[in-house]
């Protein structure tokens, strides 16, 4: 574990490359995307208290852990039961909309996610939580950040920054293979499994995909519980950011950058970006790919922990 810097936009010398980075001009086009306020949805989560609590109950400085794409609460069980532990403070695992067993709608993009954990926040009486959040969660946590700056108290953003950029072509190629799944109606993971190791080679993989499936109503078919269809319209903006202009909005609390050493997702180039919308942020390497909080939970739960603790 690396920690690179702490406020500013410090630049290691040698470069990962970018991760197809929209042109510069429109990252700074406008102080935030023009879209219609989005209906929210009542998000379902676990909470995971501590058995030696620093807080006095759930509401008081609470973290709450987001997951990524095709993810769930269900993803973050291990690491929200560490950090409860480990902190003494009651940690909310939620499912964002459209996955998980929080409720569908049509509408998927980071603007509608994060006004979804703003009423979270205001629903359970939260006072000044913590926000994780992992690829899709942490642009979701950066937004909300970004929109309501006195909500929260603190933000990891893991593997991800405050950039557009286009996804990688393997999300749109498991979709596909989930699809070929749905319509097979298999009733044992093993048959989805055969089906989708063409798109995917990596078993791991290929199993947090299929943790997705589910026995509707009891049936033996199972289906993917993730609105397929909606998340196809998704991708092509998922990968955007809608902030664009540093200048205008900024986050004025700490905030701790988490990136995968193996990982093309916060190539060294945007960090003078994340510099401008964070200018309080501390970046810290660990030895992982895109999905470090499974492939180094302890350099992860580490890097949190220091950054949360109280100085003495």
């Amino acid at each position: 574990m690396t920690v690179l810097h702490l406020g500013g936009p410090v630049v290691r010398g040698a470069s990962r490359g970018l991760l197809s980075l929209q042109s510069s001009t429109r990252l700074f086009s406008s102080s935030s995307a023009r879209l219609s306020p989005p209906s929210t949805v009542s998000l379902v989560y676990d909470l995971h208290s501590p058995t030696k609590p620093t807080v006095p109950d759930a509401q008081t400085s609470p973290i709450i852990i987001m997951h990524g794409l095709f993810g769930s609460k269900k993803n973050n069980r291990s690491i929200s039961k560490a950090l409860a532990r480990d902190l003494g403070r009651h940690v909310y695992a939620i499912d964002l909309r459209n996955h998980g067993e929080s409720p569908h709608d049509a509408r998927h993009d980071y603007t509608a996610m994060a006004a979804d954990v703003a009423d979270f926040v205001r629903e359970h009486g939260l006072k000044q939580p913590t926000l994780i959040g992992h690829s899709m969660g942490a642009k979701t946590a950066m937004t909300l950040a970004l929109r309501e700056p006195d909500l929260i108290a603190n933000l990891v953003a893991v593997d991800n920054a405050p950039i557009d950029a286009r996804l990688e072509s393997d999300f749109a190629r498991y979709i596909q293979g989930m699809k070929k799944i749905d319509a097979a109606d298999v009733t044992r993971q093993a048959e989805a499994d055969k089906i989708l190791e063409p798109y995917e080679q990596s078993l791991t993989i290929r199993q947090f995909l299929l943790g997705n499936l589910h026995r509707p109503d009891g049936g033996r078919t199972q289906k993917f519980r993730v609105p397929l269809a909606v998340l196809t319209k998704a991708l092509d903006h998922l990968g955007d950011f809608p902030f664009k202009d540093p200048s205008a909005v900024r986050f004025p609390k700490p905030a701790l950058f988490i990136r995968g050493t193996r990982s093309k997702y916060v190539p060294d180039e945007v960090i003078p970006i994340i510099g401008q919308f964070f200018p309080l942020f501390r970046m810290v390497d660990v030895e992982a790919g895109h999905w470090l909080i499974s492939e180094n939970p302890e350099e992860f739960r580490q890097a949190v922990i220091k950054f949360l603790e109280p100085e003495e």
